[in-house]
């Protein structure tokens, strides 16, 4: 120090002028083509010649798509604290984690208290920002589930609900002068934004000291705080050099109104800057790089070794404490706690990301793609999740034969949209949020299956990191052994970085949902099954049931796809199924399949504890079945019924052909209750008419369900491959197929 390491960034310091309000949106959009990573404008809520500024930056926000925002500063004696924090957020959200938070004590008091605010005195001014800072970050808290309160002289909060969560961590930064306000940066905020005009000779030095000083007390490091600086446009490059690598600055501003001075400092200031700053940092030996806080720091996870994150994700990479924590540490259905999650945006990224979990044999390891895998197997307890999310590229191959390239970190309801302007699709489950690495390798029981199959019946290869890093290509002519293990294994071997499928050619098809009274329960089953084993294979059903409500019949609803656009043929494949019992209310539409696939949740998953599912495959719906479900039903112990037609196509394939090997069950049954035990016992009571189980549904992890899931000579092959593959076991908690002792 004094130079901080921090990457050097550029912004504009705009004025928001109402005479012609279009212009400081434009010099923002301006700002941001030329290169620029932030634009600022001074906020005067009191000043009747400027518009509104948390208004502008909004406007500013929708109108832009890279540069981030920001007031210069914020006058926060008119602006209550807690409404601030989640005005921040939204915004944060709203514009893909592109806002920061500048902050100001206030000044122009006279203004101010004309306006409603409270008149301060300078020291006052200190206090409130300090309090405001607390409630800022408790709002913005979001893993404290505990209400917000604050009893502050200046600010209060009695019980105040948290969140919502930003995308990135929002820094406040606060603009400041005097040794109080410095010292109030050291302890508590991420940056100290002063203008160089209001500046004499020596004060940015002293200035510094102030506020290392301040945080080295409070137990800070001084890096965490940014230093930024507001210039005019007489400021050269000899004097902002000597501003970056002898003070310190990280962020340099450049407040000008006028088009010109702005393109000229972007074309020639910063790019001579630029490469200045970084020959003397290379010359020095500078190291910068992303610095979390003490705070931050105090909640990580024993045994996980975070220095040694690989440089490719640190920047990236969510551990507890960070801001966005809330939003990646659960999945669909289960509440996760993990030490760290990597989130890779390349295939050697993934390979790096494997590398660090095989240096942390003991801790557990999740992958994860949607995070919306019912066995709730990607994520964990203290242990390292690599997300492939943002691998979720599309893209035809070949026109001809339909070869499309998919990567596991799209959702299906994207896949489809992508494919429907060729009229194409690929059956794809039921829920268009679900990811696409973890059903294509599990299966992929979807609307279409008995017409088109399973997912995994339409890959013809895939690109893998190993465990032990090295990136291979598995399909039928290179490392089929591996191929056939991926598809219905294939969280046993590797994560899959791409995927490259042939899909079908799929028009409009029938979309039913029929709701029954399904009171003769039993009945109903019998004759719904009888009905789909008779049926055509462009006929494929999913049938849903749960407990009876109060005195009401039990309802059971069907969902029900024809693989046709003929409105005749798909009136004549449902009939059947209508005539099963009263039918209480009805749906039938002609639709695009990716309109199916749009039944997506927005926002991020907040699953919490552990699911309770049980999943099994069987051959028919028989008597004895039928009514040992009902019994089920009856017990109070299921929540969630269903079944799942399967059979035709996907029973075309043999039944050695792949690690899946329920090859010959017309049906999948999945359920899901509240007490593990309870439903285990009932559950297996059940087992005498399985004929298999499929992983994706499964959340029991007792071993005999591996039995279940794959025959013994599945099995065994798999468990040779495991040994050639993953000796270690790294890829073990996603129904692992090693031995016990391995």
């Amino acid at each position: 120090m004094p130079d901080y390491g921090h990457p050097l960034l550029f912004g504009t310091f705009i004025t928001p002028t109402s005479t012609t309000p279009t212009v400081p949106v434009e010099l923002a959009m301006l700002s941001e083509s030329l290169g620029f990573d932030l634009v600022t404008f001074q906020d005067h809520p009191y000043q009747p010649g400027f518009l509104d500024t948390w208004t502008l930056m909004v406007w500013v926000a929708a109108r832009t798509s890279t540069i981030h925002v920001s007031a210069n500063v914020l006058n926060l004696p008119l602006r209550p604290p807690a409404v601030v924090a989640r005005a921040a957020a939204s915004l944060d959200l709203l514009s893909g984690g592109r806002f920061e938070l500048g902050l100001g004590a206030g000044a122009f008091w006279d203004a101010i208290e004309a306006m409603g605010g409270r008149r301060l005195t300078a020291g006052q001014g200190v206090d409130a920002l300090s309090e405001a800072i607390d409630v800022i970050r408790g709002i913005w808290d979001a893993d404290e589930r505990a209400p917000l309160r604050v009893s502050g002289e200046y600010y209060s909060v009695n019980g105040a609900k948290r969140g919502p969560s930003a995308v990135h961590d929002i820094p406040i930064w606060l603009g400041a002068l005097k040794p109080r306000m410095l010292r109030l940066i050291g302890r508590k905020a991420d940056g100290w934004l002063p203008s160089l005009a209001y500046l004499k000779p020596g004060d940015f030095a002293a200035g510094n000291a102030t506020i290392d000083g301040a945080a080295t007390d409070a137990g800070r490091d001084p890096r965490e705080i940014r230093r930024l600086v507001n210039i005019g446009p007489d400021v050269g490059v000899e004097e902002l050099f000597d501003l970056a690598v002898e003070q310190g600055v990280g962020t340099v501003i450049l407040a000008s109104d006028d088009p010109v001075v702005l393109q000229r400092f972007a074309e020639e200031t910063i790019p001579d800057l630029r490469e200045r700053v970084f020959t003397e940092r290379a010359s020095r030996g500078t190291v910068g790089g992303r610095v979390r806080s003490a705070e931050v720091l105090a909640r990580r996870t024993p045994g996980i070794d975070y220095d040694s994150v690989p440089a490719s994700l640190a920047a990236t990479a969510v551990e507890p404490g960070d801001s966005g924590y809330s939003r990646v540490r659960s999945t669909y259905m289960r509440g996760g706690s993990p030490g760290i999650v990597l989130r890779p945006m390349t295939t050697a990224e993934v390979a790096e990301a494997v590398g660090f979990a095989r240096a942390h044999p003991d801790l557990p390891l999740s992958t994860r793609s949607g995070g919306h895998g019912f066995s709730g197997r990607s994520t964990n307890a203290g242990g390292i999740i690599i997300d492939v999310k943002k691998l979720n590229t599309i893209e035809v191959v070949d026109e001809v034969t339909r070869r499309v390239r998919i990567g596991p970190g799209a959702r299906w309801t994207d896949v489809a949209n992508a494919l429907a302007p060729h009229g194409w699709a690929l059956s794809s489950g039921d829920y268009g949020g679900v990811g696409v690495g973890g059903l294509a390798t599990a299966g992929g029981v979807g609307y279409l299956v008995r017409e088109h199959g399973l997912t995994i019946d339409h890959l013809v290869s895939a690109e893998i990191v190993l465990a032990d890093g090295s990136i291979v290509t598995a399909s039928g002519s290179e490392n089929p052994d591996l191929f056939w293990a991926i598809r219905g294994a294939g969280a046993n071997f590797g994560i899959v970085t791409s995927f490259e499928f042939e899909v079908d050619v799929v028009g409009d098809v029938g979309w039913a949902q029929l709701t029954f009274d399904a009171s003769d329960t039993a009945g109903f089953l019998e004759r719904w099954g009888a009905a789909i084993d008779a049926a055509p294979r462009d006929l494929s059903s999913f049938l849903i049931m749960g407990p009876r409500r109060g005195s009401d019949p039990r309802v059971a609803t069907l969902m029900s796809v024809v693989d046709s656009d003929d409105s005749d043929a798909i009136i004549e494949r449902l009939q059947p199924l209508a005539e099963l019992a009263p039918l209480l209310q009805q749906s039938v539409q002609l639709v695009p399949y990716a309109s199916i696939m749009a039944n997506v949740q927005p926002g991020d998953h907040h699953g919490q504890g552990e699911p309770v599912g049980r999943s099994a495959l069987i051959e028919h719906i028989t008597p004895e079945f039928a009514l040992a479900a009902e019994r089920l039903l009856d017990s109070g112990e299921v929540y969630w019924f269903q079944i799942r037609s399967v059979g035709g196509a996907v029973s075309d394939v043999a039944a050695d052909a792949t690690a899946y090997a329920g090859r010959s069950a017309n049906f999948s049954i999945v359920v899901l209750g509240g007490h593990r035990d309870r439903l285990n016992e009932l559950w297996d009571g059940l087992h005498e008419h399985f004929s298999g189980l499929y992983t994706s549904f499964e959340t029991d992890p007792r071993p005999e369900r591996i039995q279940d899931a794959f025959p013994p000579a599945t099995l065994s092959r798999l468990r040779e491959l495991k040994t050639r593959y993953d000796p270690a076991n790294l890829f073990r908690d996603n129904f692992n197929v090693a031995l016990a002792d391995a």
